[in-house]
This record gives structure tokens, sequence and C-alpha cells, in this order.
């Protein structure tokens, strides 16, 4: 009896939305690395809120919670409010990813990347050292995940080739710019 299984996978379901599937479950860092200045901005924004509101509270209607208590509730707060922007411009980069919001931009950047490791002969997604059971158990749990962020904070740190999209399109496009190039090069000699 043979202990070798083959690998199986699991078809995602694609939502649908008005803007195309990037990656149905990027890493952690191509969503930092894929963020928008704006999504910088919105995170900073949300971050300052709960201490700001917090000390302008403190002002308008003092507490009275006497020595020491109010810089408690602002570092508290503070702590709070940096969590909570992180998690609001992390969300704001992943749902283009999700083709939930305008993505032309990270279209566009995922195509160069993915082409450019189709050009140096690199897997896409990186590579990982984990059994592809485990590679797949990662990707189901963490498939569409920030759309449960509310509840669970749920991030990506496995390298895994399941993400939902057909990566074949890579492969043509480098193969389309490899024969310009090649063109190219013909007709300068």
């Amino acid at each position: 009896m043979s202990s070798t299984s083959s690998p199986t996978y699991t078809i995602s379901k694609t939502l649908n939305t008005n803007y195309p599937l990037i990656d149905n479950d990027p890493h952690f860092r191509r969503v930092i690395g894929y963020a928008r200045p704006s999504d910088y901005v919105h995170g900073t924004v949300a971050g300052a809120a709960g201490p700001g509101l917090l000390y302008l509270m403190e002002k308008m209607a003092p507490s009275g919670v006497g020595k020491g208590g109010f810089p408690k509730a602002m570092r508290l707060a503070t702590a709070v409010g940096f969590f909570g922007g992180f998690l609001y411009f992390y969300q704001r980069s992943i749902l283009r990813f999700y083709g939930m919001s305008e993505n032309a931009r990270e279209v566009q950047m995922d195509m160069r990347e993915m082409v450019d490791k189709v050009k140096a002969g690199q897997p896409l997604y990186g590579v990982s050292t984990l059994p592809v059971d485990v590679q797949g158990m990662a990707a189901r749990q963490s498939r569409y995940s920030a759309l449960f962020f509310a509840v669970l904070p749920w991030f990506n740190f496995v390298n895994h080739n399941q993400h939902g999209v057909d990566t074949a399109k890579y492969y043509q496009q480098a193969e389309r710019e490899l024969e310009a190039e090649r063109l190219g090069k013909g007709s300068s000699s």
C-alpha cells in the first residue's frame, strides 16, 4: 500500500465583482507593496481618530479621572488606533486584489511582476518549504479572509500556488514580450 497521496486542489470560489480578480489570497508582502498612497493616508487618519477624539473630548468635557488616568487612556486609545488604522489600510489595499474596488494600477503591477518572474524562471508565487497539503490548508484558511476582518484579522504569510486566477495569462504575455525582444534584436542587427 502506497503512502503517497496526490495533491488535491479545491477550485476556489470567484466572487462576481465589477473589477478583475488579481488574487483571492495575496501574500502579506504583496498587499503592503501594492498599497496606494491614499491607503496610507486613510489608515493614518483612521488610526489618529481614536486618540484625537479622546483628547478633544477631554479638553471639551474633562473626565476628572485624576493624575495619571488620562495618559493611560491615551496610550490605550493610541494602541487601538494604530492597529485599527493598520487594518483599515490593509483592507483597502487587499480589496483591490479581490476586484472589489477600482484596481487598474494593481492589475498592471501584477502583470509586470509576474511576467518578470516568468522571464527570470522563478515561481510566480514564491518558494515554499511547506508540504503541498499544508499549503492548500493555508490557502483555504486565508482565502478572502479580509472580508471577515472586523471579526478576525487573518493574513496570508504562506507561499502557495492557489490564488484563484489563471496564470496562463502571465506566461502568454511573457512569450509575447520575449518574441518582441527577439524580433527587435533581429531587425536591429
